[in-house]
């Protein structure tokens, strides 16, 4: 189908960006990379008046090293994040689950802070970021503000982003060293969404658990983190008891909803199994 007819901006500052949001108000939306917002306006589900297009706003990418975090710019791309030699090194998770998302073509195009701002759960980002414990900087007309991801996503298609407010930038803590990452995802062919997934971060002390990070994708309206099996792994070996345990108290917080990638139990026992193969991954690659 074609879209409904709609007047095109393309403001090259971010001031610009939210002056035309708080003009239009509820008649516009916002494009980043449009691999959401194109297919519903297409299919009519979405018919804004105006497209605020963000592509042409330097201060909207990059990726810095500032202290003891990473700056990621909000257009910054799937691409941009498997390129970058200092995500590789400093939180290889990021590049791990950017390499994971669709296709070549979308990842070229597709923007890190749409996929978090959609709100869709079975988006990648969202449970990276909670494992990560990543926040949100957020600007609109009365200034920026900083959400942490454990605030940020509050049901399906809604998250704490108010009307009139851009995301600008993602800061995501620097994991400490030695600690191993994972991400595991289920899904029925190259491109599609997860029918379960599971991001981990693993910090050892010897042979026992120090601490552990277990976030899960498309298990739930929002992305969830497995508070109960972070605990339960604290101070054990991982040995099988312990990926037992962990998966079986990871399954016992999804609510996922049945569709063609399977029905609820299906899902509910992918979510213990790959919560199981991204712990042995995070394993292997963590040291004391």
């Amino acid at each position: 189908m074609i879209p409904s007819p709609f007047e095109y901006h393309a403001p090259t500052s971010l001031a610009d960006a939210i002056s035309l949001l708080g003009r239009f108000g509820d008649e516009a939306k916002l494009l980043a990379g449009g691999h959401s917002l194109l297919p519903m306006m297409k299919l009519r589900f979405a018919a804004p008046a105006h497209l605020i297009d963000l592509a042409r706003i330097p201060d909207l990418r990059g990726i810095a090293q500032v202290g003891d975090q990473i700056h990621i710019g909000a257009m910054a791309t799937e691409n941009d994040l498997l390129r970058s030699a200092l995500l590789a090194e400093k939180v290889p998770l990021l590049v791990e689950g950017a390499r994971s998302i669709a296709d070549p073509q979308v990842r070229y195009r597709g923007t890190v802070g749409g996929d978090i701002s959609h709100g869709d759960p079975g988006n990648d980002h969202p449970a990276l970021m909670l494992a990560l414990g990543a926040s949100f900087v957020l600007r609109g007309p009365g200034g920026a503000r900083t959400v942490s991801a454990a605030d940020f996503f509050h049901g399906l298609y809604d998250t704490e982003l108010q009307p009139g407010e851009v995301m600008t930038r993602i800061e995501v803590p620097i994991p400490p060293a030695g600690t191993g990452w994972a991400y595991e995802k289920l899904k029925r062919k190259i491109g599609d969404f997860a029918t379960a997934a599971a991001a981990v971060l693993l910090k050892m002390d010897g042979a026992r658990v120090a601490n552990a990070s277990i976030t899960l994708t498309n298990l739930a309206a929002t992305p969830l983190k497995a508070v109960a099996a972070e605990a339960a792994l604290a101070g054990r070996v991982l040995d099988e008891s312990a990926l037992a345990e962990a998966a079986r108290l990871a399954m016992e917080i999804c609510d996922p909803v049945a569709d063609q990638r399977g029905d609820a139990d299906y899902k509910r026992a992918m979510a213990g199994e790959m919560t199981r193969r991204a712990l042995q991954k995070a394993h292997s690659r963590a040291s004391a």
